[in-house]
């Protein structure tokens, strides 16, 4: 399980990562929220984040990275409209959580296959297991 400075550093980072267009839509707030929700976040110290970003702490479990560019993959394709700074970010983001090059590549190049740009969890998880092992 994840401590509250790692929980505070991921939220913190998917703020930033909505604010590469600079105005973060309803939909992208209200999935920001709900994922704070699911990291036991309050209101209060979500809202907080927007204007104090927190240090970047990287998670020290491998499928914990996955998760949150799984997080971050979700949150580009909210809108249906993925700006090449965007992809670029979030390549960046990933290869900062220590993820392969390579399996951040294809999950970016093959996003575009499923309904919605939805990856589906087992798909991305199989896709970093190759690289990992």
């Amino acid at each position: 399980m994840i401590n509250r400075a790692e929980k505070l550093s991921l939220l913190s980072e998917m703020i930033a990562f909505a604010q590469t267009d600079e105005n973060i839509r309803t939909i992208e707030y209200n999935f920001l929220f709900s994922i704070a929700k699911q990291l036991d976040i309050s209101k209060e110290d979500f809202e907080y984040l927007f204007n104090h970003p927190v240090t970047y702490v990287n998670l020290k479990s491998h499928s914990e990275r996955i998760v949150q560019f799984h997080r971050l993959v979700l949150l580009m394709n909210l809108d249906h409209k993925v700006a090449p700074k965007q992809l670029v970010k979030i390549h960046n983001f990933g290869l900062r959580m220590g993820l392969s090059h390579e399996s951040i590549n294809r999950v970016l190049d093959l996003m575009d296959s499923f309904p919605n740009k939805i990856v589906p969890p087992d798909f991305l998880i199989d896709i970093f297991k190759v690289q990992y092992n």
